[in-house]
């Protein structure tokens, strides 16, 4: 996004220069914001996705009062035998039927979205909090700063994103706070060369050079002009990637890596523990699959629709 330098007033002096600045600040923010705003509600895909992310945060904060039973309860254990398992709507009061343990598959649907929603919000913060800072470092400095910084996302992105993920939770031990940081740092690398990407193309524009023709450092240029309007991308980033921390999260906790016991509720551990039950009950891998592939779908939706309302190459449309 590049704004056209402000052509210095005739006689102007410091006040003249303030005003520039603070004009040159207003075009560089506000406005575009509001234009995507404007474009993102104009979308029905981006109202699909919106609606889907909605849905799946007010389950997740709302469990405790939607969820029919405790996360941990087993209030059909004396209806499952080894052989058969209730299915939806054959025991009243339990509409999505029982697990193997004898729990209730609806209560434990709705808590493994406050799950699913605690590991990919936190370990997304993380991966975009870590990619930032190395991005920012790069982008700022460059020269051997840019070269240390690089080779060593260079060396992150060389293992498959789910085979580091895997290798950093193995290492930390079973538990949801090794999955989250396992998967913030598998998202490291994608979120520091998109921000440094960002930031070198924004150091270019002619909005800049009117910076600098104002005196501003280059700490003050990097933190308020290049920084700011380069986070675009980097936000666009973070909502994709928050759909495949879902399935990361699940897909780790599918591979036992997830922590905690068997009655659980966790969409992945859900899984996990249907897999030897496939031939007698399927619904209890068809439930918790589809919340994942929903929830991934919602993000994803949201996620594009934003990337489309800031291209400006659709916005000149």
């Amino acid at each position: 996004m590049s704004t056209n330098a402000l052509p210095p007033a005739p006689g102007g002096g410091p006040a003249t220069a303030a005003a520039e600045h603070e004009v040159l600040e207003a075009r560089t923010g506000g406005g575009f914001w509001r234009d995507v705003f404007v474009r993102l509600r104009r979308s029905p895909v981006a109202w699909v996705g919106a609606a889907i992310v909605a849905l799946f945060l007010l389950v997740a904060i709302l469990a405790p009062w939607l969820a029919p039973y405790a996360e941990t309860a087993l209030p059909g254990a004396r209806e499952v035998t080894p052989t058969n398992i209730p299915g939806p709507g054959e025991i009243p009061g339990f509409p999505l039927g029982l697990d193997r343990f004898g729990g209730d598959v609806l209560s434990k649907l709705i808590w493994g979205a406050r799950a699913s929603l605690l590991i990919g919000v936190i370990s997304t913060a993380f991966g975009l909090v870590g990619g930032m800072l190395l991005g920012l470092l790069a982008g700022m400095f460059g020269g051997w700063v840019d070269t240390v910084v690089m080779r060593f996302v260079d060396i992150l992105l060389s293992v498959p994103n789910l085979l580091l993920a895997v290798s950093i939770a193995a290492i930390l031990g079973q538990s949801q706070l090794a999955i989250m940081i396992a998967i913030g740092a598998s998202q490291v690398p994608i979120f520091a060369r998109l921000l440094r990407a960002s930031m070198l193309q924004q150091r270019s524009a002619d909005y800049i050079l009117s910076a600098q023709t104002l005196g501003l450092g280059r700490g003050t240029i990097t933190m308020s002009h290049v920084l700011p309007n380069s986070l675009g991308p980097v936000i666009v980033q973070g909502t994709l990637t928050l759909a495949t921390a879902v399935i990361d999260a699940a897909a780790l906790s599918f591979l036992g890596l997830g922590g905690g016991g068997a009655a659980t509720a966790e969409w992945g551990r859900m899984l996990t523990y249907a897999q030897n039950e496939l031939a007698i009950a399927p619904w209890l891998a068809f439930f918790p699959g589809i919340c994942i592939m929903i929830t991934a779908l919602g993000f994803t939706l949201l996620g594009e629709s934003l990337r489309e309302a800031m291209d400006p190459r659709t916005r000149a449309r």
